[in-house]
């Protein structure tokens, strides 16, 4: 048996096998039909889809208790039931939509007062950060 070189190894129309390769593969079906089957979805790609959806569902749930917790607040104007909501819809929002955190930061630097009274758990809970970042 003659030895190759590594160069004469790799020169050619070498291919390293790669998971996509294994699972594009045909196999014969049960009908005896020549048909290839549908290649399953790497895991990450479908963990990445299902995040996706999560994160969509999370932001219409924050739009969603945005206006309900206004209308808790002035239902009960003795007890404040509705900051915490409002408080948990623009959480929702703000940490799950991009143009949510890009809305309430706009919101913040066109009214300073409400950056003022905001405390900065509540700004580190809504963008990961504080007053002076």
């Amino acid at each position: 048996m003659k030895q190759m070189s590594n160069w004469q190894l790799f020169s050619g129309d070498f291919q390293p096998i790669s998971r996509s390769m294994l699972q594009q593969r045909n196999t014969p079906s049960d009908d005896g039909s020549d048909t290839a089957e549908q290649p399953v979805p790497p895991r990450n790609v479908v963990h990445q889809g299902a995040m996706a959806l999560l994160r969509q569902a999370l932001v219409i749930i924050g739009i969603i208790l945005i206006p309900t917790g206004v209308i808790v607040a002035l239902l009960t104007p003795i007890i404040p039931v509705g900051l915490p909501i409002v408080i948990l819809g623009v959480v929702l929002v703000a940490r799950n939509a991009s143009w949510g955190a890009r809305l309430f930061r706009s919101i913040l630097h066109r009214h300073p007062r409400l950056e003022r009274f905001a405390p900065d758990w509540l700004l580190k809970l809504i963008f990961g950060e504080t007053h002076g970042t």
